[in-house]
């Protein structure tokens, strides 16, 4: 559980309701369904529209990542790759075979799969290599529809805000009618910048960070069997990928 992304959302929300308290204002003047409905459902509409359907079903699945980000155990890779590395020193680079069973992940299995069947040091980089950026491209194209969602909210709010003071010009006569256009027309607005800067755009920020140490764990991965298919000595590989941790 990522804690700080939870005290980040309370902290942000929280500042905007406490603000309006001291204010003196009613904390529920801010919670209007007609501009909730409007900012949230045009939002969702021109992300959907931009994006196609495997992205955005990726970047949406990819949310929970905020609260519980992928498990990236980097010193228990390390651990592994130096096991490998003694194993292929003594009995040779066919003796790993049998670590393939102990593998889940279809990258580590396929990378080891590769060292085994004998590839060229070079030329298994390269294949990897593809896989990895590759698999980069995705992950960040899915992640910035958040991002996306972040620049629509606010002109999708100006637009909630604009279709309130419609509302309350058509209610001139009367004025009964004027108070709930006018706090559409402004919550509307707060509704699309306050969800662009305190929920869509960090949510973007953190899961591109996230993206990025995915792929700064498969380089290392990479890097590890590239040293084994060199035949560097276990102690060399061990001090190259430590450098990796963060």
């Amino acid at each position: 559980m990522d804690f700080i992304s939870l005290l980040g959302l309370v902290v942000g929300i929280g500042a905007i309701l406490g603000g309006q308290f001291l204010e003196g204002g009613h904390l529920s003047s801010l919670f209007q369904p007609t501009a909730f409905v409007i900012v949230v459902g045009g939002t969702l509409g021109a992300v959907m529209l931009q994006s196609p359907l495997s992205v955005f079903v990726r970047g949406m699945a990819m949310a929970k990542w905020i609260f519980t980000p992928p498990l990236l155990p980097q010193r228990e890779l390390i651990g592994r790759v130096i096991e490998w590395s003694h194993t292929a020193r003594r009995e040779g680079l066919l003796a790993l075979e049998g670590y393939l069973v102990e593998i889940d992940d279809p990258f580590l299995r396929k990378g080891l799969q590769l060292l085994v069947d004998g590839v060229e040091p070079e030329r298994l980089r390269e294949v990897l290599d593809v896989e990895i950026h590759a698999g980069e491209g995705q992950m960040k194209q899915a992640a910035k529809i958040w991002e996306a969602a972040g620049g629509y909210a606010p002109t999708i709010g100006i637009l909630g805000a604009v279709m309130g003071l419609i509302h309350v010009m058509e209610n001139l006569s009367d004025p009964s009618r004027l108070g709930a256009g006018i706090a559409v027309a402004f919550v509307a607005t707060i509704y699309g910048v306050g969800s662009a800067n305190l929920i869509f755009l960090p949510m973007a920020k953190k899961l591109l960070a996230h993206v990025a140490r995915q792929t700064v764990l498969r380089d290392m991965f990479v890097d590890g069997l590239t040293g084994i298919a060199n035949g560097d000595n276990p102690r060399i590989i061990e001090s190259r990928l430590q450098g990796y941790i963060v």
